[in-house]
């Protein structure tokens, strides 16, 4: 399946529309996505695994059998991916300085139970690792944990957005003086021209029972403020936190000179699929109309005990030069959740999740009386893509331009393989998109659906 045979030397192969970059100087994928791609003056870095892509996970990464208790394998991975991120980065033209936001993923332990929000990662010798690597202003963060990856034994995989900053820009950490400090060491939000990249914000004070004389039981970690009283049979858990939530954005927002109202893209990750329809009664009333593009990953084991949402805008800065758009087309399925089918701004499209559903929900099943015919990975692509396609056509681009794809399974011992070379057969080389692959387990938000994908596409200027 791999088909990539790049020279040694770092090199950038120029499509219309985007350029891949290929490094030379780390593994070349397995599958056919590009390391990173350059689309303006965005760079999009692919999820990197500690992987040689030949025998599994890398040698450099690996604990010495012969002296297990003399490294720690977090460490390893950590140090062995950001170092290829970062030649990943120079290739492009840019560094670590420009990154704007950075995505982490941690498998959680074979004990966790799907939908809860505790998988009890510790990811300290990672950000002890990270941290060496990105020194100032560090860029606005999400760690999830997950259920695989898929390269055995990688523990952690790390994908990246940067924007190389135009003349007379600097990057801006945002750090708001009303709410309460992460431990993690990230930017609450980082703004650089048009742009204001949000962390993903989680229902804590980051401090929770911890020294308090409170205790209320396994929602641990949660902000009183964001609590509902386990004493009454009043209140739902999950609204109290996305409105939570949504306030300390909203003051984020105003400290980097904007607002919610500016939000181009959300991603937003639950634990509980249960709580999705709580979570959308909240961002109804905050968004009732133009909302922006958003994508609902569910299974999502979050950063504090009891949490149940986090939420990572994109916004646009309040003097932004450029403006959204709403992009809809009758070629494409409506939306079946309070989210448009893309939002565009500048040079760039937004893509709400795609799953192969509408409102009779998933698409590309078998049929019933015929239990071993078709191929349900493939033909869920395959009417995915048809609608992708359309999408991208509406919104002035092609489904070509696809820069970056964030790829959610739920099973891949099943659909993966099919689903992946139905994917990759509507963009062959050389238009391959920068790709993260993983696991999360299901029934996604339209059971039967066996797939959803993250996607931003360029859609250049066509004067």
């Amino acid at each position: 399946m791999n088909g990539i045979d790049q020279e040694e030397t770092g090199k950038m192969a120029k499509t219309k529309g985007k350029t891949e970059v290929w490094p030379g100087n780390i593994p070349n994928p397995k599958m056919p996505y590009a390391p990173a791609v350059k689309a303006g003056n965005w760079v999009f870095v692919a999820g990197q695994l500690a992987s040689d892509f030949k025998t599994g996970l890398a040698p450099e990464a690996r604990v010495n059998s012969n002296l297990p208790f003399n490294d720690d394998p977090l460490t390893l991975q950590s140090r062995y991916v950001m170092e290829n991120i970062g030649k990943t980065l120079e290739a492009a033209g840019t560094s670590y300085d420009d990154a704007m936001r950075i995505f982490q993923w941690f498998p959680g332990p074979d004990d966790w139970e799907l939908g809860a929000s505790w998988s009890g990662v510790n990811i300290t010798r990672y950000l002890e690792e990270r941290n060496k690597f990105i020194l100032d202003k560090r860029p606005a963060s999400t760690g999830m944990g997950i259920r695989e990856l898929l390269v055995k034994d990688t523990i952690l995989e790390v994908n990246l957005i940067a924007i190389i900053p135009e003349e007379g820009e600097e990057k801006e950490a945002i750090s708001c003086p009303d709410i309460p400090k992460p431990l993690a060491g990230y930017s609450e939000a980082v703004k650089l021209g048009d742009w204001v990249f949000f962390s993903g914000e989680l229902s804590t004070d980051w401090i929770g029972d911890y020294g308090r004389t409170e205790r209320y039981g396994e929602d641990s970690s949660v902000a009183l403020d964001a609590r509902t009283n386990p004493n009454f049979w009043y209140d739902v858990p999950i609204r109290r936190q996305t409105e939570y939530q949504l306030k300390k954005l909203q003051l984020i927002a105003e400290s980097a000179g904007t607002s919610l109202e500016n939000m181009v893209k959300a991603a937003v990750y639950i634990p509980d699929p249960y709580d999705f329809v709580g979570f959308e009664e909240v961002w109804k009333y905050w968004f009732p109309e133009n909302p922006p593009a958003r994508c609902v990953v569910p299974y999502m084991g979050l950063g504090g005990r009891g949490c149940r949402v986090e939420i990572a805008p994109k916004c646009l800065s309040g003097n932004a030069k450029i403006s959204k758009e709403t992009i809809e087309t009758s070629d494409a399925p409506e939306p079946i959740f309070h989210e448009p089918q893309a939002i565009k701004a500048g040079e760039f499209l937004f893509l709400s999740g795609q799953m192969a559903a509408n409102e009779n929900g998933a698409q590309g099943l078998r049929e019933p009386g015929f239990p071993y015919y078709g191929n349900p990975g493939r033909m869920q692509m395959e009417y995915l893509m048809k609608n992708v396609s359309a999408i991208c056509e509406a919104g002035g681009t092609k489904v070509e331009n696809i820069c970056n794809r964030i790829c959610f399974h739920d099973d891949f011992d099943n659909y993966f393989q099919e689903s992946i070379d139905a994917f990759f057969e509507h963009l062959p080389e050389p238009h391959r998109p920068a790709s993260t692959t993983l696991e999360i387990g299901g029934p996604l938000l339209v059971p039967g659906c066996h797939v959803l994908l993250d996607m931003i596409a360029y859609a250049p200027s066509q004067d």
